[in-house]
């Protein structure tokens, strides 16, 4: 194992202070790999010579003054998930084919500077959500080799958890980025539909596959999203980000909860312990916690495999599995052949009680912002999942499958452990376009359960995150007064769709003042030459649209200019004309605009 953190945090930092180079941390990757060696989690894994190859051209775009957010960043991807001249199998070998081109969501991460390790073991086609039918072997849990991994995207959770990736990119049609993530004390983030381009992966059900995010922490789980989303017009599916429909509180937020009767954990009181524990955190974070009615989900849920979705299973592989059916996972072929058990007539009608449900979901939306649940009721044993394999899935995907199928986004984040020191994690699910509103919520959380990084003995890095969670064309947004979260302007912000990334401070080159005569109370920020302090800040991300209609509104003296944060990045900002400030009480002393609204309360 290695003696250092892969997350984007500890490892962006080394890099800058030079202790670390991409071309060491490749070597050291590689060494580890025997470690794992009993763990199948690799179908394709590159020839060391390959990677730093890879190494020494993105050294090469460094050199030549190229932006490369990921610089450096290890990575790994699902082999059901194209790229160029490396093999496709999808876990089956007589299936696997050599594409040309690299699968969009790839490509934007290799133009970012990651550099790829290898392609991930998993369920055959990506059908089940245990980790335990492919031929390659099946993927052992990271933290007990008894049970299983989770699947479909079972060697890209193992590779993370290990340490091996700072990151690895699944597939989630049914919660295939989300099962594995939980079984390994890891993040699995899967997107809005159709805001990460599904070309170049092999489908599953192409309508509601996703390509999903394995990571470390919720912060670098958010960031790759923010570099690998980005329309495509040559994906039928694909669709643009956008400012959600109503903004989500990340400061205090109502959080649904299936009603007592609702919740299941199939006999697992240890699972139900560590949810409960969890359900604790969560009210630390800021959550409120309402019951909600479950059973629209759970019905939906079930439609997914005991309704016609199953038949574009069967149009994606069905014409091979005809010709191979030896190739083909007894199982795997089991599943995708009971399409034939459906017809038009069928499918139309289960549309029309997908519509139906959806309504009454939507009802649920209106008691709270985000729903948490389990990631999975309870965990098994490899002999288990033999013994009864159909049972075993469909248990697990009782809190996932119903997802996409509702156009929601979710996020697996790593919750307190099991009594048997097992991982149980929770997953946070919220409407279209709120993913890094999920994250923010979901980071906060992993950090009141106290937990290492996946298997590593790594703790979770500061809460401030050194990279922000913002989008490729986001703008980043430095608010120091009446803007801050929850207070009176700020609603100006999350309407917009704004995301908070992180409370931090300006360079020591700033003075404070409180303006005069201004509804409601604001400060006004001024750059001096000398005499200047360090003044709190908060971070927020806005698409390029919502800036421009919130600069629109801001009024003199006040206006948007860059200022330059404690850390030397410099930021789009409030700042103040001069001559606002003559006669002005100078606050700077308070160290922010919120610890002086504080002092002026405490005054008699």
């Amino acid at each position: 194992m290695l003696n250092y953190s892969l997350d984007l945090a500890s490892l962006g930092g080394a890099y800058r202070r030079g202790t670390l180079t991409p071309d060491a941390v490749v070597r050291d990757i590689y060494a580890a790999l025997p470690l794992w060696a009993d763990n199948p989690m690799w179908i394709h894994l590159a020839p060391l010579a390959h990677v730093l190859r890879q190494v020494q051209r993105v050294e090469a775009r460094r050199a030549a003054g190229e932006p490369l957010p990921l610089y450096g960043v290890p990575f790994a991807v699902k082999d059901n998930i194209d790229v160029a001249a490396w093999p496709t199998t999808a876990a089956c070998p007589a299936f696997a084919y050599t594409p040309g081109e690299t699968a969009f969501a790839v490509q934007r991460l290799l133009d970012a500077g990651a550099l790829l390790i290898g392609k991930t073991n998993l369920d055959q086609f990506a059908t089940g959500l245990v980790g335990t039918r492919s031929p390659f072997g099946a993927c052992r849990n990271v933290f007990n080799g008894d049970f299983i991994s989770g699947g479909s995207s079972s060697g890209s959770a193992v590779a993370v958890a290990a340490g091996l990736a700072s990151f690895a990119l699944g597939t989630d049609t049914a919660g295939s980025g989300r099962v594995p993530a939980g079984f390994n004390n890891i993040v699995g983030l899967k997107p809005t539909p159709g805001v990460v381009s599904t070309r170049g992966v092999v489908p599953a059900c192409r309508s509601l596959d996703c390509v999903s995010v394995f990571a470390l922490t919720c912060e670098d789980a958010a960031f790759v999203f923010g570099r690998m989303r980005g329309y495509d017009a040559q994906d039928c599916y694909a669709r643009e980000d956008a400012v959600p429909a109503r903004a989500l509180p990340l400061t205090a937020f109502r959080c649904g909860v299936p009603a007592a009767s609702q919740l299941e954990f199939f006999g697992d009181d240890k699972a139900r312990a560590a949810f409960e524990q969890s359900l604790a955190a969560l009210r630390g974070a800021g959550a409120t916690i309402v019951d909600i009615d479950f059973d629209p989900f759970a019905e939906t849920a079930r439609l997914l495999y005991d309704g016609p979705w199953v038949a574009e299973r069967h149009a994606a592989v069905g014409a091979f599995m005809a010709s191979h059916v030896d190739d083909v996972n007894p199982l795997t072929r089991r599943i995708i052949e009971s399409a034939q058990d459906w017809n038009a007539a069928d499918t139309f009608k289960a549309l029309y009680r997908l519509r139906e449900l959806k309504r009454h979901c939507d009802a649920q939306w209106q008691h709270m912002d985000v729903l948490a649940v389990p990631t999975s009721g309870t965990i098994y044993t490899h002999n288990a999942v033999a013994a009864s394999p159909l049972a075993c899935n469909t248990n697990l995907g009782y809190y996932t499958n119903f997802v996409n199928l509702l156009d929601l986004c979710a996020l697996a984040v790593p919750g307190f452990f099991r009594a048997d020191g097992l991982p149980a994690g929770v997953t946070l699910i919220a409407p279209a376009h709120q993913d890094h509103a999920l994250a923010a919520i979901g980071g906060r959380l992993h950090r009141a359960s106290g937990v290492r990084m996946g298997a590593t003995p790594f703790a979770l890095p500061d809460a401030e995150p050194s990279l922000p969670i913002a989008a490729a064309d986001d703008i980043v947004l430095a608010v120091v007064g009446a803007h801050l979260s929850g207070l009176p302007l700020n609603h100006q912000l999350t309407t917009r769709g704004a995301r908070l990334l992180q409370a931090t401070t300006t360079a020591a080159a700033y003075r404070l003042y409180a303006l005069p005569d201004t509804v409601p109370p604001k400060p006004g920020l001024l750059r001096v030459a000398q005499g200047g302090e360090p003044v709190a800040v908060e971070l927020w991300a806005l698409s390029p649209a919502a800036f421009g209609a919130f600069v629109a509104e801001v009024p003199p003296p006040l206006a948007i200019g860059t200022l330059t944060l404690a850390d030397g990045r410099p930021v789009k900002g409030f700042l103040c004309e001069a001559c606002a400030t003559q006669g002005a009480r100078d606050i700077t002393h308070f160290g922010g605009w919120r610890a002086y609204l504080a002092a002026q309360m405490e005054r008699p």
